[in-house]
């Protein structure tokens, strides 16, 4: 049961536990930093374990979304743990931003993804959390605005896993190393396709869905696009494809496939971190002839 009240203000790389992205940034722990990460969404994950069948309260609602008061008070738990441990590195969350929007490390934060699931109960979300830093070179790795993801846990205390990366260490999940799948015939394959929140890009996949779903084995609508994406790095899903989606439900979910050996295209669609985005195998990006 949801309660509506009014809004609040608001890949590759040597292995190293230190990384020195740009020229002018200055080094950070990449161990620490993903220790902290994992404390911080092992944090917000009681909270979601402890509020899952209780009734919620909304901010927002909108036909295809919601914004709980919950969203937003898992961010500040987020924030407290990543401050404590790195109290000059900017947040950018779902939630809003804190610290310089032009900062050489940012954390990337989406403190409940999942949420319209979590709303109504379904034990299908979790927390992400990326570290990016300022990056010195344009790679294929580097999004728009110049940064490239360096650490990445998803956390889904529901079933309890955690995957998490670092640059130049293989993504995990639960401690163990994990890759993507290796098939190639969709007739074998199993696909995600998200809906965005906004009913011009509901339009524009529902064509590309009813056409997949005759070439593919099947088709999960799971509503958690960092889960899908670390589904996919773990050989769970082949393929997960939305025409839009916003940077921090894929920085992490992204930057641990990227270390399971697939493949995470992306391509700006707004100034607000705004990406359309084919997550696959490796294999599987030509075969699917995604509209791009």
């Amino acid at each position: 049961m949801i309660k509506t009240k009014a809004p609040r203000a608001k890949q590759a790389g040597t292995r190293s536990s230190t990384a020195r992205v740009g020229a002018a940034a200055d080094p950070i722990n990449l161990k620490r930093a993903e220790e902290a990460a994992v404390e911080a969404s092992r944090s917000v994950g009681l909270l979601m374990r402890r509020h899952l069948a209780e009734t919620k309260q909304a901010n927002e609602q909108s036909q295809y979304d919601i914004k709980l008061e919950l969203d937003v008070r898992a961010q500040n738990v987020i924030e407290r743990t990543l401050r404590s441990a790195f109290p000059n590195v900017a947040v950018l969350g779902e939630e809003g931003v804190s610290g310089q929007t032009d900062a050489e490390h940012r954390w990337v934060v989406d403190p409940i993804d999942g949420t319209v699931n979590f709303a109504y109960g379904i034990p299908h979300a979790c927390v992400s959390i990326a570290l990016q830093g300022k990056a010195s070179a344009d790679k294929p790795s580097v999004y728009p605005d110049g940064y490239q993801t360096l650490v990445g846990v998803v956390y889904d205390p529901f079933v309890n896993e955690l995957w998490a990366a670092s640059l130049g260490r293989p993504a995990r999940l639960n401690g163990r190393a994990i890759s993507v799948s290796k098939r190639m015939r969709l007739e074998e394959c199993l696909i995600s396709i998200g809906f965005a929140k906004s009913k011009e890009m509901l339009e524009k996949t529902l064509p590309y869905f009813n056409e997949v779903a005759h070439r593919v084995r099947k088709i999960r609508m799971m509503g958690a696009a960092a889960l899908a994406l670390s589904y996919v790095a773990t050989g769970r899903f082949d393929a997960y494809i939305e025409q839009g989606i916003r940077l921090w439900d894929v920085a992490a979910g992204g930057f641990i496939l990227e270390c399971a050996g697939g493949e995470f295209w992306r391509q700006p669609i707004d100034s607000q971190h705004g990406y359309r985005m084919i997550a696959t195998n490796g294999l599987l990006r030509d075969a699917l002839q995604v509209p791009v």
